[in-house]
């Protein structure tokens, strides 16, 4: 039987389940040895602000079922990923990165595959023949803090298509449709050329979906690239690029949106659709 299923037949339950198995595969939580001093620290401290909640507000029994129901909801739709990135990460981010003299960077989010095909720059994405969006010249330099440029830095870029979907978490999209990682030349150079990705919504058919609904909120992230930036001897920076205009950007679900990470595009002219130029600084691995 031929799979007929385009991108606009994702399911929330799908993308939550694939997005949890990658996060399963990629080893993340092999190597974690949190003492347990803190986590008794974490956990006694997270409680006690439910606690507070709880008394603060008078919860009641149906309201504290109806969480209960929701939070299974959220494992079988395979939604913790999302929820997570959603609405915990971007803190986590902030305080991991503080310190940092480089570049702002900001959440991965759920959608990341390791892996993307490797190219040189100047390079181009793969996309379909009929690509929808913009034509999009993305162009930079990656330095170091002390403004050396860096030889053999790569850009891994990975973003949704004109529509708001991700290749590997909706069907009918090649497999790494928009994703590739592109090497820099001997001065930290890049160019890539991809197509301007569209805003879109979370999935809101899933457990996530309910609780946006129950709360009244929007489910809308603004426009962006999302981006690992990476060289020997530096720290990883993994960041997002928004575009100018977007409504969302002041109201990103993700609260990810930094004024540092967005970008203004220009014409080139011709037809050829926009262009934009991004430097990357990266800080160098402490030791």
């Amino acid at each position: 039987m031929t799979n007929n299923l385009t991108e606009f037949d994702a399911k929330a339950a799908e993308s939550g389940s694939a997005a949890t198995e990658r996060f399963r595969e990629s080893g993340k939580t092999a190597t974690v040895e949190v003492p347990k001093e803190r986590v008794s620290l974490l956990a006694n401290e997270v409680l006690g602000a439910v606690y507070d909640a709880i008394r603060k507000h008078k919860v009641t029994y149906d309201e504290f079922n109806a969480l209960k129901a929701w939070l299974i909801n959220v494992g079988e739709d395979g939604e913790w990923p999302l929820f997570m990135d959603v609405w915990v990460e971007h803190v986590v981010e902030e305080v991991s990165t503080e310190d940092r003299e480089g570049n702002k960077g900001t959440i991965e989010g759920p959608y990341y595959i390791p892996g993307a095909p490797e190219f040189d720059t100047p390079a181009t994405l793969p996309m379909r023949e009929d690509e929808g969006g913009t034509p999009l010249l993305f162009q930079g330099q990656i330095r170091g803090v002390d403004g050396t440029p860096l030889a053999g830095a790569k850009v891994e870029i990975w973003h949704a298509d004109d529509n708001g979907f991700y290749s590997q978490f909706a069907p009918g999209l090649p497999e790494w449709n928009l994703r590739g990682t592109v090497a820099a030349d001997a001065e930290g150079n890049f160019a890539l050329n991809t197509v301007q990705p569209a805003p879109y919504q979370i999935p809101t058919d899933g457990a996530c979906g309910k609780l946006i609904a129950a709360a009244g909120w929007h489910a809308w992230r603004p426009a962006h690239l999302h981006l690992k930036v990476s060289a020997p001897g530096h720290q990883l920076l993994t960041a997002q690029l928004y575009f100018d205009g977007d409504q969302h950007l002041s109201d990103d679900i993700a609260s990810a949106v930094k004024p540092e990470l967005v970008l203004s595009p220009t014409e080139r002219g011709n037809g050829a659709g926009n262009e934009v130029t991004y430097d990357f600084v990266l800080d160098a691995v402490r030791a």
